[in-house]
């Protein structure tokens, strides 16, 4: 039994190995590649001749026809936006749904789980029309704003992994407030938040990476606004034909880039974060 045990054992490691082998080697080519020296997209070869920083340097450069640092900068603000709204709407309808009972709760947690199986481009169209109607795709600012929007407006559907988490929490502790005076929205602001840190973590991060990463709504209702653009946008840029020959490298370099502040908060907030996930699946 204990040779049987070693064989399975050791097996199970060599697998992770090679899986881990699989998963790394993506990211260390497109690290690579960032530091590569010769210009071009295809070479015969995987292993740069030569090594340079020009690729970020020039990254950062900035010009009239890749404009990196205001890519990063519009993409920073209405992730932020997002970010706080869309946690706000999401901690919200999530303490209520595990809270409070009211008539037509159950239907109203099927609906959702329901809209929840939908991708959401799907209602990509129809956005587009409901925002150029409303006069948001005007200017290069009221685009922003409409990201905003698109982002921030569904995100309260997205609720289950925080009511699972709220679950968790004794009610015991809420009528305890309402004994002492506390209002519905008291006990939800100076009680329950504070027991909430790894789920508020949790959602902040998720709300976070939607606008960081998008492309497909950016780009529909950005459009052909240049200097607007959000950083999923401009590195396609960056890859289109009259391009591509040029900002190959650099645009190896923008993905690590953009990986760098993502990388940073699940580093710091990686405790957090799995609380926050395993509180809600035990609720």
């Amino acid at each position: 039994m204990k040779t049987k045990r070693f064989i399975t054992n050791t097996a199970c490691h060599i697998l992770l190995a090679i899986l881990s082998f699989i998963w790394v080697l993506p990211i260390f080519y497109v690290v690579l590649t960032s530091f590569r020296k010769e210009g071009g997209s295809y070479k015969s070869y995987i292993w740069p001749r030569g090594y340079t920083l020009d690729n970020y340097v020039n990254l950062f450069a900035g010009n009239s026809n890749v404009n990196f640092p205001r890519w990063f900068a519009n993409t920073l603000v209405i992730a932020i936006f997002s970010t706080l709204i869309s946690a706000f709407f999401v901690l919200c309808v999530s303490y209520v749904m595990s809270r409070l009972r009211f008539k037509m709760r159950k239907t109203f947690l099927n609906i959702a789980l329901i809209l929840g199986m939908f991708p959401g481009f799907m209602s990509m169209i129809a956005v587009y029309y409901i925002l150029k109607g409303l006069g948001f795709l005007e200017t290069g600012v009221l685009k922003q704003v409409a990201l905003v929007l698109v982002y921030s407006g569904g995100a309260g559907l997205g609720f289950y992994m925080a009511k699972g988490f709220f679950d968790t929490i004794p009610k015991s502790i809420d009528e305890a407030a309402y004994i002492d005076g506390a209002t519905k929205w008291d006990t939800f602001i100076h009680v329950t938040l504070p027991m909430s840190k790894p789920i508020i973590t949790y959602t902040l991060l998720t709300s976070f990476m939607g606008p960081w990463v998008d492309y497909i709504f950016a780009k529909v209702i950005m459009g052909n606004d240049t200097q607007y653009y959000t950083i999923a946008i401009g590195l396609w840029t960056m890859l289109e034909k009259e391009y591509v020959e040029y900002y190959y490298t650099q645009f190896y370099a923008g993905c690590v880039v953009i990986s760098i502040p993502i990388s940073i908060l699940f580093l710091l907030t990686q405790k957090c974060y799995v609380e926050g996930v395993t509180g809600a699946v035990k609720g």
